[in-house]
């Protein structure tokens, strides 16, 4: 599957070279230096895609061998340091992985089924002095279990080209929970002693700092998200009746500096006079909460978003700007609360439409898109090697993630640059966990979720809706972002030339923070 998607993007990418050779050459009103240019032109694309693959190919393979080494690797030095072993995702679907979920082979699921989990959740509040415990049904996604290695995947596009057309034979396999093995939870976790001091303490490969771990301080901090207020200056404007609240959702592996550090200060006076903002550090991310024992999933994400700000600051009605994932959950919280929201912004939005041959693995199909597992653009690189290897990752957490107070000293010595600076603070302020299950229940399970979420705000929703994508953007392509447009009529498309994903913000704060103005004054006017 991967050779034939690098030959199916390098044919597409020739394709569109050769018609802007064409275009130049019927401008000259030179045939012969068309047919030479476009000749010159594809022989260096087929032969820059050719080599793309092929060291893709033999990376990733090696990166197949290494990830099994590092997960054994990992369970001795956890249990040296932590004195028990970590669960991972490495066992495959037919024998038990997460320590709150057992699978077992089943049939493949059906089009449009999420997989389930049972867990023991205990929530930040005290009964009679003890923690109240319940069951939660969370929704998973798949990826974090299946997850072919490259060699395989080819073999397997290969013998599904020789047998030609016919359904999907790449379902992942649907995972069960087994009565048995939640009893045994349940009953293990209900008679566990209270957690030590040094088990309370964050796992030996993340970050302890105060600004990663001031949230485990108090019970207060840790049942809310960090959050950012900007408030217009003057006491009386805060008590004004006629304020609007405008709620920002950072994307992945980001936080809120995202927002506070580009169009926060570049509103204009009228508008830092007329609208309260709220920009969240998400679960697992910046300075918010990040428990080891979080799945990560979307309920999770909403209900904490829902208490630190909807809730906390009692929003009625509210505004809300997402960027990339952010705008997952920003569908989430205008289905949820279809009546307070008074305009939805999306940046960058991951809405990949599942082909129907591809129903059955929908998951399966967001992850090799969001992640081709290719060498290059790097980006692409970056996001296949935190998406496909559950320990590569982690080695990356811990080098970038646990270090990341020297990473930004030296960032800070060498550039100068303070709008760059605050990008890699965002980067780095997380913990493999956060980011590991935050990428798939989030983004590959959105597989699952947009296309519900786009269909109720293009039916029973009346807020405004605009959308933006930069043409550039080698991590979500404008594919994405137009996509949602044709699902959502609408909806205001405006697709930036010479940007990409992060610069359709930064570089532009100005422009975009005038657009968002339009946006809320527009909708103030219906």
């Amino acid at each position: 599957m991967h050779i034939a998607t690098c030959v199916w993007q390098e044919k597409k990418q020739e394709e569109g070279r050769r018609r802007g050779a064409m275009g130049a050459a019927a401008a000259s009103g030179n045939k012969g230096e068309y047919w030479t240019r476009a000749s010159l032109l594809a022989l260096l694309a087929a032969a820059g895609g050719a080599l793309n693959c092929a060291v893709s190919f033999l990376v990733f393979s090696l990166l197949d061998l290494l990830d099994p080494v590092l997960c054994l690797v990992y369970k001795v030095v956890d249990y040296a340091v932590e004195a028990e072993w970590k669960p991972c995702y490495c066992s495959s679907s037919s024998s038990s992985s997460s320590s709150s979920s057992s699978s077992s082979p089943s049939p493949a699921p059906a089009p449009g089924t999420t997989t389930k989990v049972v867990r023991l959740t205990t929530s930040a509040a005290k009964t009679n002095g003890s923690h109240n415990k319940a069951l939660q049904v969370e929704d998973v996604s798949d990826t974090l279990y299946v997850r072919a290695s490259l060699l395989s995947d080819a073999t397997r596009s290969y013998n599904n080209n020789k047998s030609g057309p016919g359904p999907a034979s790449a379902a992942a396999p649907s995972l069960t929970v087994s009565p048995a093995i939640v009893a045994e939870l349940i009953r293990e976790k209900a008679d566990r002693a209270p957690r030590t001091a040094r088990q309370a303490r964050p796992c030996w490969s993340d970050c302890d700092c105060k600004l990663c771990h001031s949230w485990s301080a108090t019970a207060s901090r840790s049942s809310h998200l960090y959050v950012h207020v900007q408030s217009p200056p003057s006491p009386a404007d805060n008590s004004s009746a006629d304020l609007e609240a405008v709620v920002f959702i950072h994307g992945f592996i980001s936080s809120s500096v995202f927002w506070t550090e580009t169009v926060f200060p570049a509103f204009s006076s009228a508008a830092r006079a007329r609208y309260r903002m709220y920009a969240v550090d998400l679960l697992g991310f910046g300075r918010s909460p990040k428990p080891a024992d979080s799945l990560y999933t979307l309920r999770e994400h909403v209900e904490m978003i829902e208490r630190s700000v909807l809730q906390r600051y009692r929003l009625r009605s509210f505004h809300v700007v997402a960027h990339s994932l952010g705008s997952v959950l920003a569908l989430a919280l205008a289905v949820k609360y279809p009546d307070a929201v008074k305009s939805l912004t999306l940046l960058a939005p991951p809405y990949f439409p599942v082909p129907e041959e591809e129903a059955g693995a929908a998951t399966q199909y967001v992850m090799r898109r969001v992640a081709p597992r290719r060498v290059w653009p790097p980006i692409a690189f970056g996001a296949s090697m935190a998406c496909w290897y559950e320990h590569v990752s982690r080695t990356i957490c811990l080098t970038i993630c646990r270090h990341h107070r020297v990473w930004d000293r030296l960032f800070r010595l060498f550039t100068r640059n303070r709008m760059r600076t605050f990008l890699i603070e965002a980067f780095m302020c997380h913990t493999h966990n956060a980011a590991w299950h935050t990428l798939h229940n989030i983004m590959c399970l959105s597989a699952s979720k947009m296309e519900a979420y786009l269909d109720v705000v293009a039916g029973q929703l009346a807020c405004k809706v605009a959308l933006f994508h930069g043409r550039d953007d080698e991590l979500l392509p404008v594919d994405c972002t137009l996509a949602v447009g044709a699902r959502v009529p609408r909806a205001r498309v405006t697709v930036y030339e010479g940007k990409d994903h992060i610069t359709i913000v930064v570089g532009q704060e100005k422009l975009f923070a005038a657009e968002l103005e339009a946006i809320w004054k527009a909708a103030a006017q219906d």
